[in-house]
């Protein structure tokens, strides 16, 4: 479950870690009634559950009530990389003095938990690390293991704060980490803590979230009564409300390439080696979704798997990662041609088939000579082809 940011704030508040005065709004009045209690200047934010919020136009400052409530009336139509805007979080401006970013996730790789952090905050992380690895901090933390204050201010000294923050800070990342572990959260975010106050002032200065994200794990939803205050009645996913209708396990992303595979693991390798293809042919290409069909999977259930995953408009191409167990890779070609054969059409798919009736079903795919199904015998080879294919059409509209 990834919340929205006004969301986000409120467990990052229950766990004492300073945020900006803020109020959510849906409308112009309730905007106008907010700055009222945030006070001005103020940001209006769009409240989406993806980034790039400021690029697309959905963060706006303003100095008056009017620019408020005209930022507003700007923003709440707005859909950002096709997610409709929720409302807007107004929130109290403060004067930056220095951007950091540090997050806890689960690093299915590694098998535990990552505390990343940079000095060089407030721009995309995989940017920063890609430019200046250097400058990027990294702690794995064991799964049985504590993340205690003498590793967060050890963490906080590597990171490049200023000697006078290294407490403030590492009390930040010692709540962060409780926040990830009392809330069963896959990610928690700040980008940016910020270093705001007057520069003249040191006794001003201090270490604030001005943005967020977090990612709650679904499967621990039963321990947490609490998070039916996060339900969000306004505006759900629509692919992943159709995915949850037929017990699916499906999380919409901001990429060109549909990832369809049996076993969140081997889902998440997947996700892994199309932004790896994407990053090595230099397209930016990107997984569109995470769709794990689970174990003894039907020609049915795949078939409405890739309907689903077919329907989305930004949505290239589709990578179809299949090893068989349970799951006969046979059943699996059988539910891919259904679903080609019911849309009248499709996006190129490419497949990779191991284990269980893997050459019956790769023969059963031959068969159909389908123009649209390609074949790939290693997953990098199927996530390199299936990122160039949807780069080639990416290429294509922009040249219309």
């Amino acid at each position: 479950m990834d919340l929205y940011e006004y969301q986000a704030r409120t467990l990052l508040e229950e766990q004492g870690i300073p945020t900006p005065k803020a109020v959510f709004a849906q409308n112009s009045h309730e905007v106008a009634e907010a700055v009222e209690t945030v006070g001005l200047p103020c940001v209006i934010k769009a409240q989406v559950k993806i980034g790039h919020r400021g690029q697309a136009g959905g963060v706006k400052l303003a100095k008056t009530l009017d620019e408020a409530i005209l930022a507003s009336e700007a923003i709440l139509p707005m859909s950002i990389h096709g997610h409709k805007v929720s409302g807007v979080l107004v929130a109290e401006a403060k004067n930056i003095l220095h951007e950091y970013y540090v997050s806890i996730s689960v690093d299915r790789s590694s098998r535990d938990y990552d505390v990343l952090a940079t000095a060089a905050g407030g721009t995309e992380v995989e940017e920063i690390a890609r430019e200046h690895p250097e400058s990027v901090k990294r702690l794995h933390i064991n799964a049985l293991d504590e993340f205690d204050i003498e590793a967060a201010t050890r963490m906080a000294e590597s990171i490049g704060f200023y000697h006078a923050d290294v407490d403030q800070a590492a009390q930040i990342l010692l709540k962060m980490w409780r926040c990830f572990k009392e809330n069963d959260a896959t990610l928690v975010e700040i980008n940016p803590l910020a270093k705001i106050g007057d520069p003249d002032d040191e006794s001003s200065k201090t270490l604030c979230a001005l943005d967020a994200k977090i990612s709650l794990d679904d499967n621990a939803a039963f321990r947490h009564d609490g998070w039916k205050r996060f339900e969000d009645a306004v505006q759900a996913d629509p692919f992943e409300q159709r995915a949850r209708e037929y017990g699916l396990h499906y999380v919409h992303l901001d990429g060109e390439v549909g990832v369809i595979g049996n076993g969140a693991g081997l889902v998440m390798s997947s996700l892994d080696a199309v932004s790896g293809a994407g990053e090595e042919q230099g397209t930016g290409i990107k997984p569109a979704n995470f769709l794990d069909i689970g174990g003894g999977a039907s020609a049915q259930v795949m078939a409405t798997s890739l309907d689903i995953v077919l329907s989305d408009p930004q949505v290239e191409s589709v990578f179809i990662n299949v090893y068989g167990g349970l799951t006969s890779c046979e059943q699996v070609a059988e539910g891919i041609l259904e679903a080609v054969a019911a849309r009248g059409g499709s996006k190129p798919l490419v497949v990779r088939f191991d284990g269980n009736a893997a050459d019956e079903g790769l023969s059963t795919l031959a068969k159909a000579n389908n123009p649209n199904v390609h074949v790939a015998q290693t997953m990098e080879e199927a996530a390199s082809q299936a990122a160039r294919i949807a780069a080639e059409a990416v290429q294509s509209k922009e040249a219309r």
